[in-house]
């Protein structure tokens, strides 16, 4: 992923005309309710719709005044969440929400702009399958442990012992041809690729992997006491989303003022992943919209984590942990 960055700030306000007695209309100026997101990372391709409804003003025209704050490595988002210092934040995936909410944080999931999660694993030529990584040296984060290494092992008979801590660097995995190393389909494969490299690349969703990725996700009081302006606002990023995926160049000038480091040529590569595996537009989002949670899917991923013994299943429900209604009404078709 990307170097550590000062979180950045991106505002947009509205002003609108209100009627002061009948038949007279004046100028008053209307707050646009503010509304903070925390991002899962430095600010990349992955955030693209929700920087592009800030640059085309979609939030503004919604009576939005939208923050968006980067994440990173050591920012706990739910933390801040918690903390009021964001309304809502952008999960990883719905799988890491669910075990959150399993933890005692009352956080709901509204919407989910991924409908495949674009986590992979990254291997040499030589490698052609999960199979194929039996015997090699596997680089993941601790996070892994709670989420698809377990799914790995079970189905494809990896062992722990294979794995060694990833550092978010490239470098290891380039000397060394027998490792293996995660990352998202659409960033470290191209940065592996720009230094020689010729990466064999495994995208779990391709394989069963249930979980969305990008997800909105809430505490419950914000979902019930806010609800217009959480659905306001997932409308506004899921035409956001439509929008960037045809034309980038505005998000982008965004993205990279926040992310310095991040390239043109990155973010290029990014957008060209999103749509080409139809990331955002495929799926139930194909026919249901931009953002869409279906109950089913959120079953599945429910079932996968009890089945791998990351969550007691009675810890937390589905309907607990989703709100499906507030984006299948929004409707915003690719």
């Amino acid at each position: 992923m990307k170097t550590s960055l000062p979180h950045a700030l991106a505002r947009a306000a509205r002003w609108a005309a209100l009627p002061l007695a009948a038949g007279f209309i004046a100028p008053i100026a209307q707050a646009a309710e503010k509304f903070t997101l925390l991002t899962n990372w430095y600010a990349q391709a992955e955030h693209g719709g929700f920087y592009q409804a800030l640059a085309q003003g979609l939030y503004e025209k919604a009576g939005l005044d939208v923050t968006i704050k980067m994440g990173g490595p050591q920012v706990n988002s739910v933390q801040m969440m918690v903390g009021k210092q964001a309304d809502c934040v952008l999960g990883s995936s719905d799988l890491q929400m669910l075990q959150v909410r399993a933890g005692g944080v009352p956080v709901t999931t509204v919407a989910a702009f991924l409908q495949k999660d674009p986590q992979v694993l990254i291997a040499h030529e030589d490698v052609k399958s999960f199979e194929d990584l039996k015997g090699k040296t596997i680089l993941i984060g601790q996070t892994a442990h709670r989420a698809y290494w377990p799914w790995l092992k079970a189905r494809y008979g990896l062992t722990d012992s294979q794995t060694r801590p990833y550092t978010f660097n490239i470098q290891p995995f380039m000397a060394d041809k027998n490792t293996a190393q995660q990352g998202y389909l659409t960033s470290e494969p191209f940065s592996i690729q720009q230094a020689g490299g010729k990466p064999t690349v495994l995208l779990f969703s391709d394989h069963g992997y249930p979980a969305y990725a990008a997800t909105i996700s809430c505490m419950d009081d914000t979902v019930k006491a806010r609800r217009d302006v959480v659905k306001a606002f997932v409308a506004a990023s899921a035409e956001g989303w439509k929008q960037y995926l045809q034309d980038p160049a505005p998000a982008n000038a965004l993205i990279r003022k926040d992310n310095p480091n991040m390239t043109e040529a990155q973010l290029a590569y990014g957008v060209k992943k999103l749509n080409d595996e139809q990331m955002i537009k495929g799926g139930d989002a194909a026919t249901l919209g931009i953002g869409i949670i279906t109950e089913a899917r959120a079953r599945q991923s429910h079932a996968f984590l009890v089945d791998a013994g990351l969550l007691e299943a009675s810890k937390v429900s589905v309907d607990q942990a989703y709100d499906f209604s507030l984006v299948k009404d929004i409707k915003v078709l690719p």
